[in-house]
């Protein structure tokens, strides 16, 4: 399994990291999943919905706005996409 993180700003990649782990992704999972990219990235992690992990198990992407997050995100957005 392999995410590729992308903290995105005025439509260009400012900071992206590719996350790996053995085995397929185990959505009950991604908040870990989520907590260690952001922790990487040195972003706050956002608040993880129903819908996110929906919108990643069907479309292989999501988008976290700063509207998801509770602290202050100085990005755009954070793009999660599961690469194969």
């Amino acid at each position: 399994m392999r995410i590729w993180a992308k903290a995105i700003k005025g439509g260009k990649i400012r900071k992206q990291f590719v996350y790996e782990r053995e085995g397929k992704v185990v959505y009950s999972q991604f908040f870990t999943y989520l907590s260690e990219i952001c922790a990487t990235l040195d972003i706050p992690t956002p608040v993880l919905l129903k819908t996110h992990i929906f919108n990643f198990a069907k479309f292989n992407h999501v988008n976290f706005l700063p509207r998801d997050f509770v602290e202050s995100f100085p990005y755009d957005k954070l793009a999660l996409e599961n690469i194969f």
